[in-house]
């Protein structure tokens, strides 16, 4: 950790100096100072301060302060777009390994033409790879939706896993930082909020090239100025 992300850290926001730099903090840490300031996910407030309460990545945006976790397993949330092998095929719909405690069921209403429940089989069979959003979340069962843009069975490209927790600062600010990775490779990139990354490209050294990348990436969440560090990276590899 660089001498600038420990001063900013140590001396927290105040509302007359917004900083955009993400900061490593600890629970118990005071983020920001001020009225102008709401605390956000894996924040609270005491008194005219935001304190972290897990350890992460600081974040400013507008006037709302969160934690971006650098560790944890995933947690199913509404309208998150997730990855996952089918592992079962039922009377009414698909099981879905999506990487959670409990399982994940993909209905025939959810899906985005008819099917004939007499071949499901050719629509989805186990083993396929889909891009889903969850619709509903009741204990550890989740619901699955593939209607929508970019929702779908995943077909050729390869599959890997990256801590969820990095999926944000993967993705960038807007998208900004798979975009730079998609324009440099080539491929066709979708992650998923669980934490899996489908990668399909012209050949299999750009594919290659883009995994290399997005793990470069998920490895340094902490850096300030990654995406120049990116560009950079790019130039080199």
């Amino acid at each position: 950790m660089n001498e600038e992300i420990n001063q900013v850290s140590e001396e927290g926001y105040s509302s007359n100096d917004v900083k955009a730099k993400r900061v490593i903090v600890v629970p118990g840490e005071v983020i920001a100072s001020g009225e102008d300031f709401l605390p956000g996910d894996g924040t609270y407030r005491e008194g005219n301060e935001i304190i972290a309460e897990r350890y992460g990545l600081s974040e400013i945006v507008g006037r709302v302060v969160k934690i971006i976790p650098l560790s944890g397993a995933y947690i199913p949330r509404r309208n998150n777009v997730v990855l996952g092998r089918v592992i079962d095929i039922l009377h009414s719909g698909w099981l879905v390994d999506i990487d959670t405690a409990g399982s994940s069921f993909l209905p025939l209403a959810e899906t985005p033409r008819f099917i004939n429940k007499h071949e499901m089989n050719q629509f989805l069979d186990i083993g396929d790879m889909v891009s889903a959003k969850i619709w509903n979340v009741n204990g550890k069962s989740v619901d699955l939706a593939m209607k929508g843009k970019g929702l779908g069975k995943l077909e050729g490209g390869f599959v890997f896993r990256i801590n969820p927790s990095r999926v944000p600062r993967v993705i960038g600010k807007e998208g900004s930082m798979i975009s730079l990775i998609k324009e440099n490779t080539g491929c066709n990139i979708t992650i998923g909020q669980n934490g899996w990354v489908w990668i399909k490209g012209n050949d299999i050294d750009s594919e290659i090239k883009s995994r290399r990348a997005i793990e470069f990436i998920a490895e340094k969440v902490y850096v300030s100025g990654l995406t120049d560090k990116m560009e950079e990276w790019f130039n080199n590899n």
